[in-house]
């Protein structure tokens, strides 16, 4: 028999029970079904996370002032005041690795417009500071060198801080006030979203660093140097130049602690795509028990239909029909039944992401790859469960097939 024959065979074996032949795939399409639905929302998470760390910049290192102890007490970050201007421009000539720097200060202030107010976060920094972060503007653009030279009051404010103070007024070229101040609105930041430590990114407003050292904290260090290296590969070795350029500017001998810090981003990225890529594997995992299950459901009914059909077996071998034949017929009642299976929670998992990411709000990434290992796993899952009854079927004696009542 050739290969149609053979399928239209196996379909009319299975069309004449169709409610065990429903119930047998069952387990199949909810198996194949759980593992497209988690697979996605693992992948969403694990795109999320990766989305949340490209947003904090491109290649980013974070340089920042170190702690320090003083009477016993242990300062958090930034307590130190040895990183300056100078350090920056040393790791800009210094680091063949660096890109680009941005320096940079931190403050909180009282922002009014008009009948409105908001505490937000102030940046002091330099125009360079939103390509090293991959951040577009809505309106406007970034503040000048000019002003940074000048500490001119220009101010570019985040998305939140426009969304509470301004509503639907335009604030492009509007005066506001901080800390008193007034600051003309030169550009208005495009959404950034939540960072990876659950920082409202968008509830900001950038400050030159000059107008913030002189007119609103009167520091003359920096808090912080953020840097882009040449590529996400070079910000390992852009990380040890840092460190060395900087020990050598301050001073520190060997087996002296930093008065710095040098944060990597990449590291944050391979420490979230590990995460991820483990919850994945965990709630795959999970959901493959139901496509095993679904298997043995498989077996236990092709088993059932061995019984019933030994006397059918028996005549077509009496007819010429060898083992294999015999072996082949079964195997490919067994794969049909979980290929339809798979196809029907192929669908069904499909829609169970699309329910998932509409109902509950959870990023959910469907990939191709995961629809064509769940369709190669249930046609696998037929083949291995359905070898051993069609192996008993073909071994079957003619003469005792034929006897059987």
């Amino acid at each position: 028999m050739n290969l149609v024959q053979i399928l239209r065979i196996a379909m009319r074996a299975l069309a004449r029970n169709k409610l065990r032949s429903a119930l047998t795939m069952l387990g199949i399409i909810i198996g194949v079904a759980a593992v497209i639905a988690m697979v996605s929302v693992g992948q969403g998470a694990q795109q999320q996370a990766q989305d949340q760390i490209a947003a904090m910049g491109s290649n980013v290192l974070f340089v920042g002032s170190g702690a320090v102890s003083r009477g016993g007490m242990s300062m958090g970050w930034g307590a130190t005041k040895s990183l300056v201007y100078d350090d920056m421009t040393a790791i800009l000539h210094e680091c063949p690795a660096i890109a680009a720097a941005a320096p940079g200060t931190t403050a909180t202030a009282q922002v009014v417009y008009g009948n409105d107010n908001w505490n937000t976060r102030i940046t002091g920094t330099e125009p360079q500071f939103f390509d090293i972060k991959v951040w577009n503007f809505q309106e406007g653009g970034p503040f000048l060198q000019a002003d940074v030279e000048s500490a001119n009051n220009v101010a570019v404010i985040g998305e939140t801080v426009r969304k509470n103070l301004f509503g639907a007024t335009d604030p492009l070229g509007q005066t506001i006030r901080v800390n008193n101040l007034p600051f003309k609105v030169v550009g208005v930041l495009d959404l950034k979203g939540t960072s990876p430590m659950g920082d409202d990114q968008d509830d900001t407003i950038v400050l030159p660093v000059t107008t913030v050292q002189k007119k609103m904290n009167g520091q003359t260090w920096l808090r912080w140097i953020m840097v882009s290296a040449v590529s996400r590969e070079a910000s390992y070795a852009a990380q040890k130049q840092i460190s060395a350029v900087l020990r050598d500017r301050h001073r520190i001998r060997a087996g002296q602690d930093d008065d710095f810090f040098v944060r990597n981003l990449a590291d944050f990225a391979q420490l979230a795509d590990e995460q991820s890529r483990l919850f994945t594997i965990l709630l795959a995992s999970i959901a493959s028990i139901s496509l095993v299950v679904g298997g043995i459901g498989i077996m236990n009914i092709m088993l059932v239909s061995v019984t019933e059909r030994t006397r059918e077996i028996g005549i077509r071998m009496a007819i010429g029909a060898t083992e294999g034949d015999v072996q082949q017929q079964f195997l490919i009642e067994a794969i049909v039944l979980s290929l339809i299976g798979g196809a029907v929670g192929i669908a069904l998992g499909l829609g169970a992401s699309s329910t998932i990411a509409n109902t509950l709000g959870w990023p959910v990434l469907v990939s191709s790859k995961a629809i064509v290992i769940a369709a190669v796993f249930s046609a696998a899952i037929g083949i291995f469960f359905g070898f051993y009854p069609a192996r008993k079927a073909a071994r079957l004696d003619p003469i005792d097939a034929l006897r059987y009542e």
